[in-house]
C-alpha cells in the first residue's frame, strides 16, 4: 500500500563565521589602458558561480561589458587573501570587497571624466560615461581609461571588507552573533510504500530569501544542489563503522542520490535586499540543504504517523519503524 504525505521544514542560518571569529575578505580591480578590466580575488569558484557574480558586479558598477573583464582567482602569488570558500560567505563578504574596489577605481575615472566633459552628473553605462543633464556630452570607457593612463593616474584599487562580529553575551546568549542571516522554508511531498519502506520524494518546493539575486540562474542552481544533498542526507547516506574502520568506503556502498532520484524542485527566490550586502545580496550556499531533510521526514510522518528520529530513513530503518508501529497498534 502506498501513502502520501506533505511536510515542511524551515531554517535560519548565519552568513559567514560569526561569534567573534575573524571574517575578512579582499579584492583588487584594475583598469587597463585599453579599457579592459582585471579582477583579482583569492576566492575559489568550485562550481557555485562566484567568478560569474563578481564579474557581474564589477560590470554593473563600471558600465562595461561582462566579456571585457578578466578574472584571476585562487592564485596565492597573484591574488589577495579572500578567506575560505565556506560558510555561505563568498557573495556577501568578498562581493562587498569587490564592490568597494570597483567603486574606488570608479572614483578616479569619474574625476577625469568630469575634467574632460565639464559635467558632474555622470553615469557609467553601456561602455560610456555620459552626463545625465546633457546626454550629448560623453566619452567612451576605453577612451577614458586611456586618458587616465596618459595622466599617470593609479586606476587599480584593492579593498577589504570585514564582517567580524562580537561574541554574544556568555550569560544571556543575547547579541548579534552573525552579521546577517539567511531564511528559508521548504515543502516536501512524498509517497511511501508501507510494505517495503521505500520513500519516493515527488516534489520539493523551496522558498529562499537571498537578499538580492545577482544571478538568478546561479541561485536556482544552488537551491537545487542543496536540495539533492539534503535528499541524500534524509534517505540514503550513512557511514557504517566497525572497530573504528569505515566499512562502506566507495560510492558503490555509500549511497548518494543520482539524477534518477531527483524529484521536481520548485525554486522560489524571495528578494528582501539587505542594507550591508553587495546590491543587497547575501549568501545561499548551505541554506538549501538545511531544511530539506526535516521537510522530508515530516512528510513521511504525515503519511505514516511514524516519527523518525534517526537518519537515514532508508528501506531497512523505515521498514523496521513501520513494523514496530503495526505491533504497537
Amino acid at each position: 500500500m502506498k501513502k502520501r504525505g506533505i511536510g515542511i521544514g524551515c531554517m535560519f542560518y548565519g552568513i559567514g563565521y560569526g561569534f567573534s571569529r575573524q571574517d575578512i575578505s579582499c579584492a583588487t580591480v584594475e583598469i587597463c589602458e585599453d579599457g579592459s578590466v582585471i579582477v583579482r580575488s583569492g576566492q575559489v569558484d568550485y562550481g557555485q558561480g562566484s567568478d560569474t557574480v563578481f564579474c557581474q558586479m564589477v560590470a554593473e558598477e563600471l558600465g562595461v561589458r561582462y566579456d571585457d573583464i578578466q578574472m584571476i582567482t585562487a592564485d596565492t602569488f597573484a591574488t589577495p587573501n579572500a578567506g575560505p570558500t565556506s560558510a555561505s560567505r563568498v557573495t556577501y563578504v568578498t562581493g562587498n570587497a569587490m564592490l568597494k574596489a570597483a567603486r574606488a577605481v570608479k572614483k578616479t575615472l569619474q574625476s577625469v571624466a568630469e575634467e574632460i566633459l565639464g559635467e558632474e552628473d555622470l553615469v557609467f553605462r553601456h561602455e560610456e560615461v555620459r552626463s545625465i543633464s546633457n546626454p550629448e556630452k560623453g566619452i567612451t570607457f576605453k577612451k577614458l581609461a586611456r586618458e587616465c593612463h596618459l595622466r599617470g593616474l593609479q586606476i587599480v584599487e584593492t579593498a577589504w571588507h570585514d564582517v567580524t562580529t562580537k561574541d554574544v553575551d556568555p550569560e544571556t546568549g543575547q547579541g548579534k552573533a552573525y552579521s546577517n542571516y539567511a531564511w528559508a522554508s521548504q515543502l516536501a511531498e512524498v509517497e511511501v510504500d508501507t510494505e517495503t519502506g521505500k520513500v519516493e520524494v515527488l516534489r520539493i518546493v523551496a522558498a529562499h530569501d537571498v537578499g538580492k539575486a545577482i544571478n538568478p540562474s546561479n541561485v536556482e542552481g544552488q537551491i537545487e544542489g542543496g536540495v539533492v544533498m539534503g535528499l541524500g542526507y534524509a534517505l540514503e547516506e550513512e557511514i557504517k563503522q566497525e572497530g573504528g574502520y569505515i566499512k562502506n568506503k566507495t560510492l558503490g556502498e555509500y549511497m548518494i542520490p543520482t539524477s534518477l532520484d531527483v524529484p521536481v524542485i520548485e525554486s522560489h527566490i524571495v528578494e528582501v535586499p539587505i542594507s550591508d550586502g553587495p546590491y543587497g545580496a547575501k549568501g545561499v550556499g548551505e541554506p538549501p540543504l538545511i531544511p530539506t531533510a526535516p521537510a522530508i521526514l515530516n512528510a513521511i510522518c504525515d503519511a505514516l504517523d511514524v516519527r523518525i528520529t534517526e537518519l537515514p530513513a532508508n528501506l531497512e530503518n523505515l521498514h523496521r519503524l513501520i513494523r514496530e508501529k503495526e505491533k504497537g497498534d
